[in-house]
């Protein structure tokens, strides 16, 4: 038999392929990085869509996950350029009186400007803030023992409710629609259980990192995570996209940064029959409906907040965020969208010619849509920002289809890499020993669609390439930043 080309293999660049490709060069093996198109990325893209000299983040865009990542933090990005700017607001969550809610990168603060709800949203945050140094580990893991279990259930207890069922701790607008705008980033009607969780992480990181941007754009990121897996001794092949396993060299193990749909066209008939089937009953969620805004002038927004912070959330209430949520999810067009904005141009300067501006939005739709958001996200806009209109220059859309062509990851335009509800949470791809293995030896997901799930952290590709180390390889990774607690 001859000896493999490479000791491993890992198909896709996203955040979760170039983790574990990193983990895997790091253990001294050799690795061979392919990437169907010719920019590396996946969801960390930057390019011009709109007008030339206007930068835009052609997927993900604010990174709180990214720069708290217990993987990503152990690695020298800042020695490749990756720079992160950190606005002086999280996020911002508008209302139609012209006033805001705010989270601040301060936790006493945010609270101080929830008025009557300023004692339950300490109760509720910050003993999880505190505690998040011991979790986040585990919380960024598969179902796993908890090193901290006391902590790790004060947590659990919270992040499994029901958004709407969490937020009956607070009893102000500002309070629960905060809230709402955070839980709604699971891709998922509110009512749902588990829904919480995401909404406390963003929060959690909000005052523990705030939520940067990188300079230069979201593309930064995968730069800096290339060139140390290439100064590392580590190979990248763009322009390669794989259809079957005879595609690819010989490696003892190759990892996929891929999704079910995508390993069943792949490596289908290699695959067990149970496994097969499981991948099948594998479930995706919404899609989105993504603009791109090139503008003359910032947002022209009424409440101070926006304009401090390079995230706005635009829906509203607590009750009007959950019935569009709902209505997507059951195949509706919501009139008056949850809309997740992101106006980078404000705090970085690279972004567009100067005395312009980009802006970034979405909203969710039924998966697979093909209907034209356009309006009703402008108007969502201009609701907050009268005005605003009169300011776009450029513009660039992307719907369910056009988001899955660019990256089949985004199967029906589920930028999560598949549905993450309780019933998706543990079992993502399929209820297995470790959600990392395929039933084919050798062969292995390390994508959005296996733990902790979507967002940009590397821990899906971390956790996966470190299972391949010691099934394959006998070996082990390279340990998890530990934050120190108190810090």
């Amino acid at each position: 038999m001859s000896k493999p080309e490479y000791d491993a293999v890992v198909v896709g660049s996203g955040p979760n392929g170039l983790a574990a490709a990193i983990v895997l060069q790091q253990a001294g093996l050799s690795v061979l990085l392919l990437e169907g198109k010719d920019q590396l990325g996946g969801g960390l893209r930057t390019t011009e869509l709109t007008l030339p000299g206007f930068r835009h983040d052609v997927c993900s865009a604010i990174h709180p996950l990214a720069a708290g990542s217990p993987f990503f933090q152990t690695l020298p990005l800042a020695q490749y350029g990756l720079e992160y700017i950190v606005p002086p607001v999280a996020a911002a969550h508008p209302f139609d009186d012209g006033t805001a809610a705010t989270v601040r990168n301060s936790l006493a603060d945010t609270a101080r400007r929830l008025g009557a709800d300023e004692g339950a949203y300490r109760r509720l945050l910050e003993p999880l803030v505190a505690d998040w140094p011991g979790i986040v580990n585990d919380v960024l893991a598969p179902l796993q023992l908890p090193s901290k279990p006391l902590d790790m259930a004060r947590f659990g207890l919270s992040a499994l409710q029901p958004a709407t069922l969490l937020t009956k701790r607070f009893q102000t607008r500002d309070a629960r629609g905060l809230f709402a705008g955070m839980a709604a980033h699971a891709i998922q009607p509110l009512g749902n259980l588990t829904t919480s969780a995401i909404g406390l992480v963003l929060l959690i990181a909000a005052h523990r990192r705030g939520w940067p941007l990188p300079k230069g754009g979201s593309q930064s990121i995968a730069d800096a995570l290339a060139a140390h897996f290439v100064a590392l001794g580590g190979r990248v092949q763009t322009g390669t996209y794989i259809k079957s396993l005879a595609d690819l060299p010989a490696a003892k193990a190759v990892l996929f940064d891929i999704t079910p749909a995508q390993l069943l066209q792949i490596a289908g008939h290699s695959l067990s029959a149970v496994y097969q089937w499981q991948l099948r009953r594998y479930r995706y969620g919404m899609g989105v409906f993504k603009i791109d805004w090139a503008l003359d002038a910032p947002i022209p927004f009424t409440a101070e907040g926006c304009r401090q912070t390079a995230t706005v959330h635009l829906g509203g209430t607590l009750e009007e965020i959950a019935v569009g949520e709902k209505a997507a999810a059951r195949g509706a067009h919501p009139d008056k969208p949850f809309v997740l904005l992101a106006q980078q141009s404000l705090f970085d300067d690279t972004r567009a010619p100067a005395g312009k501006h980009t802006a970034w939005a979405y909203c969710h739709v039924p998966n697979g849509s093909r209907v034209d958001m356009t309006a009703a996200i402008e108007q969502q806009v201009e609701r907050f920002a009268p005005g605003f209109r009169e300011r776009i220059i450029g513009r660039h859309t992307f719907d369910t289809a056009q988001m899955e062509a660019y990256n089949p990851n985004y199967v029906g335009g589920d930028i999560n890499g598949g549905l993450l509800d309780i019933s998706q949470l543990f079992t993502r791809p399929a209820l297995r020993a470790s959600p990392y293995r395929t039933s084919k030896p050798g062969l292995y997901l390390c994508s959005s669609a296996t733990p902790p799930g979507g967002g940009v952290h590397g821990m899906c590709g971390y956790h996966a390439a470190s299972r391949a180390l010691r099934d394959v390889f006998g070996l082990y990774p390279t340990p998890l930043f530990q934050e120190p607690v108190g810090s």
